[in-house]
């Protein structure tokens, strides 16, 4: 987003909230960044400079408000007119691929040159992608100490730090203070869990239409792995080597409220990026109202509908294999079908808190499915060996539907695949790559 200085500290000082998230304020006298909507009185103009992201104002030496706490700011990150490449890499740091890998890598999977990549992020993020991802995990482990009571060992491996003595050092550095005392210092805004199960808030950008997405939800949700009860939706899914519940719920303020029951706490860092791409917590409706109601026809709709999101999918191969049992079927049909296939090839999970919801089974992996016997499938002959085609495909590319340097490459490799034409393709891009130029 373009803004001078002068904009932006016209928007600091009204506080105003359409901006949170957008930019960050640093006070160079007392060497905290803050959101614009933060309580402290605004300091004077000549003592605050202004960042397009937090890990830029980190990166430059400030540390975050314990009052207003950038981490509770809706993440906006590839909205805020990042290139596409940006917005790519962005993902894949979200996913975890500089928490074991490098920046070369990064480059090398978006087609890119490492000496580019680190441009383009300076030019639109202000911070290198290590600072990047540096800033996401310390925000993270922010939240969890403010929103839980997570024992600090827990808190580095759930925030995705490789050690604890790294998280106390890089806490300490930043903060001048070990991680416990920012807990005793500002923890008043614990959550309460759902029985062993930690509950965390997700912020997003107002408005959000949660009834429109619990809709969605219900209508698709696949018998014995997720259910809409109430006003919550809940999830058994797996996360590499580990598996768990989770359940969302709308929270009373700008936020999901979401319960996680992930032993392996290891795993968490994952299953929030997957939440907020399910969920898509990262749209700034205001940027994408405006633009389509350009459009004579869509302004009345998006009027009517303003806080409508698009919903994500939990894995790539699940949502190629839905889309496969849906072609030809009505949606509740291949629902149903998707339940008895889990069922017959899924593992079975043995959860109190989740079989009391139904929920007994975790979606076959792809070397499960590439076991089945099509002529068990209850579908016909052909589309059942395009299913295991599709699936033997997935075992031997456990990257096959990871993000792509382009939505051209990646239409092209899915479109290779047995079973998936143009439509399927767009579609799997749209909701599991989250391209936003996708359109099936």
């Amino acid at each position: 987003m373009d803004m001078n200085d002068d904009a932006c500290y016209r928007a600091f000082s009204m506080r105003d909230a359409r901006f949170d998230g957008r930019i960050f304020g640093a006070v160079k006298t007392t060497g905290i960044y803050c959101r614009p909507v933060c309580p402290a009185r605004t300091p004077k103009r000549e003592n605050i400079a202004f960042y397009p992201s937090a890990a830029a104002a980190q990166d430059a030496g400030f540390r975050p408000c314990l009052r207003c706490r950038p981490e509770t700011s809706p993440d906006l990150g590839s909205w805020k007119g990042t290139s596409n490449t940006v917005s790519r890499a962005l993902s894949l740091i979200e996913q975890g691929a500089l928490d074991e890998g490098d920046v070369d890598g990064l480059a090398e999977r978006l087609g890119v040159g490492e000496r580019q990549l680190r441009r383009l992020f300076r030019q639109h993020l202000g911070a290198s992608p290590v600072a990047v991802a540096q800033t996401r995990r310390v925000l993270l482990a922010k939240q969890l100490i403010h929103q839980t009571r997570l024992p600090m060992a827990e808190v580095a491996m759930a925030s995705g730090f490789g050690s604890v003595r790294r998280f106390n050092e890089t806490f300490q550095q930043l903060f001048d203070r070990p991680p416990g005392a920012l807990r005793r210092s500002g923890g008043a805004d614990v959550a309460a869990g759902d029985g062993a199960g930690t509950t965390i808030r997700l912020p997003y950008r107002a408005p959000y239409d949660w009834g429109a997405m619990l809709a969605f939800w219900t209508l698709r949700a696949i018998p014995g792995v997720e259910t809409v009860v109430g006003r919550r939706y809940a999830r058994l899914l797996q996360v590499g080597d580990a598996h768990g519940l989770v359940i969302v719920g709308q929270g009373s303020g700008d936020w999901l409220e979401v319960t996680l029951r992930f032993p392996k706490v290891q795993a968490w860092p994952a299953v929030i990026a997957k939440l907020r791409r399910v969920f898509d917590l990262a749209a700034d409706p205001a940027l994408i109202n405006g633009h389509l109601s350009e459009d004579p026809e869509l302004a009345a709709l998006v009027a009517r509908r303003p806080g409508l999101r698009a919903p994500g999918a939990w894995d790539g191969f699940e949502l190629a294999v839905r889309a496969v049992l849906g072609q030809q079927i009505s949606v509740v049909a291949a629902r149903n079908l998707a339940g008895r296939i889990t069922a017959a090839y899924g593992s079975p999970v043995q959860d109190e808190a989740a079989n009391t919801l139904g929920l007994t089974h975790l979606f076959p992996t792809p070397e499960q499915l590439a076991q089945a016997d099509v002529e068990t499938l209850g579908m016909p002959r052909v589309r059942g060996r395009s299913l295991v085609s599709l699936a033997e495909a997935a075992a031997a590319d456990p990257d096959l539907f990871g993000v792509k340097r382009s939505l051209e490459a990646a239409v092209a490799q899915l479109r290779a695949l047995p079973g998936i034409g143009e439509w399927t393709a767009q579609y799997i891009a749209m909701r599991a790559l989250r391209e936003p130029d996708a359109f099936p």
